[in-house]
């Protein structure tokens, strides 16, 4: 009976071939495929934002959170688009020397340009869709609330958590990868996206969407008061601090998770021939 999974072994290979398929796609593609991804992962922040917006107890809220978000990589893995985090495992292809340092760079260039521009542009239309009124103004203010709290993250610890989700991303995106059905993928990519967003993990992409959105809501009057946020809560909330104090260690954090905790160690382990001394004897 044939299996409908791939083993370790064999998602290494998919994953240096599917590689080497991102890394040649036209510049067009990418760049095309890059903003559906931006869109998608925004559609899961909007959807999960939209579920928890009154949810008191932070626990249950999380829950709630972690349970809807993944419908964003889902989407992005099996309807096909180019997502940055995800795309870090083309370290692989890099590594096996199927694909040059400079392909690499220019794909991931290509992809977060694009993810910024789907992101961003689901948060302009969210934030003036009329949307955010819902319950008195309590999910405008959420996305304020949200906003600050990223913006407030020093630079290290950012890093981390940046670090810490795309691990966890990318394995989702590589158990994706063994799955050889339609639901298998579905389930494959749900629980490590869903233990991501429980965690608070740090998303590059996904904060292209929380952050411009915060902003956005802020020069609403009916968010801030239903959020009861002062003017020095807000002061340290501007595009500046989104990018230099979020935006930037995040991403680096997302490179080293998903390019070498994953990417790295798994070619490690199943691809890089490693000489032993012939002194070195086996026992048994």
């Amino acid at each position: 009976m044939d299996r409908n999974y791939l083993t370790p072994e064999e998602i290494v290979d998919y994953t240096i071939e599917t590689g080497v398929k991102k890394a040649n796609r036209t510049v067009f593609q990418q760049f095309m495929l890059a903003i559906l991804a931006g869109a998608f992962i925004a559609m899961g922040a909007i959807a999960s934002n939209t579920a928890i917006h009154d949810i008191s107890n932070p626990g249950i809220s999380k829950l709630v959170a972690g349970a809807i978000f993944p419908v964003g990589l889902l989407m992005v893995v099996i309807a096909g688009a180019e997502l940055f985090t995800g795309n870090c495992l083309l370290s692989l292809a890099l590594f096996e020397k199927r694909i040059s340092l400079y392909q690499m760079i220019r794909n991931l260039f290509i992809v977060y340009a694009g993810n910024f521009i789907g992101s961003l542009g689901f948060a302009w239309l969210e934030a003036n869709s009329g949307l955010f009124d819902i319950n008195s103004g309590k999910l405008g203010a959420l996305h304020i609330k949200t906003a600050i709290y990223k913006t407030g993250l020093s630079f290290p610890k950012a890093l981390i958590l940046g670090i810490m989700c795309n691990v966890i991303v990318c394995i989702a995106v590589w158990m994706m990868y063994g799955a050889k059905d339609m639901s298998g993928k579905v389930w494959a990519g749900f629980f490590p996206v869903f233990a991501f967003v429980v965690s608070g993990y740090e998303h590059s992409v996904a904060n292209m969407y929380y952050i411009p959105a915060g902003l956005f809501a802020k020069a609403n009057p009916l968010y801030v008061q239903a959020g009861g946020f002062t003017s020095e809560a807000l002061a340290g909330l501007g595009w500046k601090s989104f990018i230099l104090t979020n935006l930037l260690p995040v991403t680096i954090g997302n490179i080293i998770g998903g390019s070498l905790f994953v990417g790295g160690i798994y070619w490690l382990a199943f691809k890089k021939k490693i000489s032993y001394h012939p002194s070195i004897q086996k026992n048994g």
